[in-house]
């Protein structure tokens, strides 16, 4: 049975659709679904079909922001104090260093959301092809910081399909020396959710929704469509 059906409190077979119950945080659970009411409301909008790219783009954007600040919620931290307008204050600042890595082309819509909450993350590139009639990724394009061995690394791609990319991508950060990594999607396959947790059984995977499956063009049902092109206007 495929561990991102183990909830806490019980064993259930793959789901047809997404669990909406309750969050899933577990060590032994790899899959983490995000049920903030506000991304659920956009992910409608997402899908809609008759949303415009300029919409698009505006609905990527903030849905990232809430799943990567949900990613992001166990982030080191380290005592820290400021003057205030009236006195000292203390508080607490982010004391890791987090690299953010977009699979090329779709997940730079989800870069700028990262950004806007970590302007001091360090950035990679990971550029991988898949192939429309086998579905099989291929690299065309890789640029990483140095230095990951001691980094939190989110990977961002919006679509987690047939898994193939993520695998690519998550094999060249270990590659890299990436030891702490986290994939961030908009939306997941159930196909893609088994082949990650397969290869890489310790990455955690973020989404809202664990959608029915692929159909045989390897698209995800209901999906969003091809996100790239429906965030550039390219259809």
């Amino acid at each position: 049975m495929p561990a991102w059906s183990l909830l806490p409190a019980q064993r259930v077979a793959r789901p047809p659709v997404a669990p909406r119950k309750s969050f899933v945080y577990s060590v032994r659970v790899p899959v983490h679904l995000i049920e903030h009411p506000l991304v659920h409301d956009t992910l409608l909008s997402l899908r809609d079909r008759r949303t415009t790219s300029e919409e698009f783009r505006r609905l990527s954007r903030r849905i990232s922001v809430l799943l990567v600040a949900e990613a992001l919620r166990d982030l080191e931290t380290a005592p820290a104090t400021v003057e205030s307008p009236l006195c000292p204050a203390q508080g607490r600042r982010v004391a890791c260093d987090v690299v953010v890595v977009p699979v090329l082309r779709a997940g730079l819509g989800m870069l700028d959301a990262v950004l806007d909450l970590l302007p001091s993350a360090r950035v990679g590139h990971i550029g991988l092809q898949r192939d429309e009639m086998t579905a099989v990724a291929s690299q065309y394009y890789s640029r990483l910081p140095p230095g990951l061995a001691e980094s939190r690394v989110l990977m961002i791609d919006p679509m987690l399909a047939t898994g193939g990319s993520a695998v690519y991508g998550i094999r060249l950060l270990r590659e890299a020396g990436a030891r702490r990594i986290s994939l961030v999607c908009i939306v997941a396959a159930p196909e893609g959710i088994e082949l990650v947790e397969q290869q890489f059984p310790d990455i955690g995977i973020f989404t809202p929704v664990i959608d029915h499956g692929l159909n045989d063009r390897k698209y995800i049902l209901p999906g969003l469509g091809d996100f790239g092109d429906r965030l550039y206007g390219t259809l």
